[in-house]
């Protein structure tokens, strides 16, 4: 007993494929996973960007071309990489795309693209790695909602020409709230096959761009209970958790990790 509790959170050599491993979070969180000793797939359109980003990893590192918008695509990176390691042990879905972010002059056309974006490109990804977890009889899948799909954003934040151009539309947040459900009815679903789906939500991670803007950085702060925005180490515990044996009885959750935004 002693032995098994040592291990739950040990994630090394575990196959994980994290979508938009390159950006702002998925950066942080790849090398997170890389510290721990997981093999980590890092799945993308932009080799250039992951190069920048992962030059210095030699091992346990690497890149798979993958539109998230494209059933095929995803459907030919889980087949590359179940066929090079025999198993998939944690998807992470991370990676989407948006269209239209001026409140007023969201169109058809963007709002559509969005929900694609944020929640069809995550269906699609469970719909396609699911026969393999399914065979193995074990999984965890992790997706990355967002703390705008629990809360609506404080617009008084917001106020004024500096800080405007950083609120969250309608149709980003609304996306996001339906990851957290799709989450739950996965978690549903694929329980008897051993596969634990999960969601984390982070809360205030501006970009490093956002954070030149000291006044907006300073309303976060003030806003939120811990008195700082978050960093994407920040996201690498909760993380380390869903992709470990420690989570095998959690599933259909929803981590907020946020300083207590979401508390208001």
């Amino acid at each position: 007993m002693a032995k098994v509790m040592k291990g739950l959170l040990n994630i090394e050599g575990r196959v994980i494929i994290l979508t938009g491993g390159y950006g702002h979070l998925g950066t942080g969180m790849a090398k997170g996973l890389l510290a721990h000793g997981a093999n980590v797939i890092v799945a993308g359109r932009n080799i250039t960007k992951f190069e920048e980003k992962f030059s210095s990893f030699e091992k346990k590192v690497t890149f798979e071309y993958c539109d998230i918008s494209s059933s095929q695509s995803l459907k030919e990176l889980f087949a590359k990489v179940y066929s090079r390691f025999s198993r998939i042990d944690v998807v992470v879905n991370n990676a989407h795309f948006i269209k239209g972010r001026v409140i007023e002059e969201i169109t058809d056309d963007d709002w559509a693209t969005t929900m694609e974006g944020v929640l069809g490109s995550v269906y699609k990804s469970i719909r396609e790695v699911t026969p393999y977890l399914k065979a193995l009889k074990a999984g965890k899948i992790i997706n990355i909602s967002s703390m705008y799909g629990v809360v609506s954003p404080n617009f008084s934040l917001y106020e004024g020409e500096n800080c405007q151009k950083y609120t969250n539309p309608p149709h980003y947040g609304a996306a996001k709230a339906a990851l957290i459900q799709l989450t739950k009815y996965y978690a549903v679903l694929l329980g008897s096959y051993n596969i634990q789906v999960n969601c984390i939500s982070p809360g205030p991670f501006p970009k490093p761009e956002i954070q030149q803007n000291q006044e907006f950085i300073k309303r976060l702060q003030q806003f939120n209970p811990l008195g700082k925005i978050g960093k994407p180490e920040d996201l690498v515990g909760p993380l380390i958790l869903l992709a470990s044996q420690g989570s095998d009885f959690i599933t259909g959750q929803n981590i907020i990790v946020d300083g207590g935004w979401t508390i208001w």
